[in-house]
């Protein structure tokens, strides 16, 4: 698959409408990955980095305005709602719950395309690289994902760098762990980030146990505060 394609994640109870969807959006520049219902879309989420989330409103167990509303809570991922409610105020509902856009069914294939397209070109393009970040003695490069202590070369794994890479482009900036699953692609689950998060520590921080830059803000996730 072309990673520079952007991901999208289908949600639907309706196994032919899902399917029929993932072929049709395959088949005009995005990769697809699909789910039957919340929970099936939850450990997907923990896989994969999505750039966009196309969610029926009516699925057994947790609905979709359930799962978009705890999802809004936590990330900034686009969500677009399918829905057989066609009313205004089901509309509304579903937009204060946390969806981008609405579109009833039936439609057509095509307007959907035009619709998902709509909402990721709304989305800002990635900032350019920070400047350096100082973390003590120890330097952080953004723009080439390196790290040095005077000078000399810490080496960082793939998913150290993209993490703290994320965290740098928003410093003082409380990022949840879904977030950073999102940022980074990390697989695994929260678990997978607090793991590297403590691999870093002991890269950068003076007192790993007493981190001073790479904090924890209990119950809500991470944040970086250099120099």
């Amino acid at each position: 698959m072309n990673e520079g394609l952007p991901h999208v994640l289908v949600v639907d109870d309706d196994n032919r409408l899902r399917d029929l969807l993932g072929k049709f959006l395959g088949e005009h520049g995005f990769m697809v990955v699909t789910a039957s219902d919340a929970a099936d879309a939850r450990g997907k989420m923990t896989t994969f980095a999505f750039d966009i989330i196309v969610l029926d409103l009516m699925m057994p167990g947790e609905t979709g305005l359930e799962f978009a509303e705890d999802l809004r809570a936590r990330s900034k991922i686009p969500i677009l709602m399918l829905t057989a409610m066609g009313e205004p105020e089901d509309r509304i509902n579903g937009l204060e719950r946390g969806a981008d856009d609405y579109l009833v069914k039936p439609f057509e294939p095509k307007e959907l395309l035009l619709r998902l397209h709509n909402i990721l070109r709304r989305i800002p393009s990635p900032s350019a690289p920070p400047d350096d970040v100082r973390l003590g003695d120890v330097v952080f490069f953004p723009a080439r994902g390196e790290l040095s202590r005077d000078g000399q070369a810490i080496r960082l794994t793939d998913v150290e760098a993209a993490l703290l890479g994320a965290l740098a482009r928003q410093p003082g900036e409380i990022l949840s762990r879904e977030e950073l699953i999102s940022l980074t692609g990390a697989g695994g689950g929260g678990r997978a980030i607090d793991v590297q998060v403590t691999r870093l520590r002991r890269k950068i921080e003076e007192q790993p146990k007493l981190p001073r830059y790479l904090q924890t803000v209990r119950g809500k996730g991470y944040v970086l505060r250099p120099d």
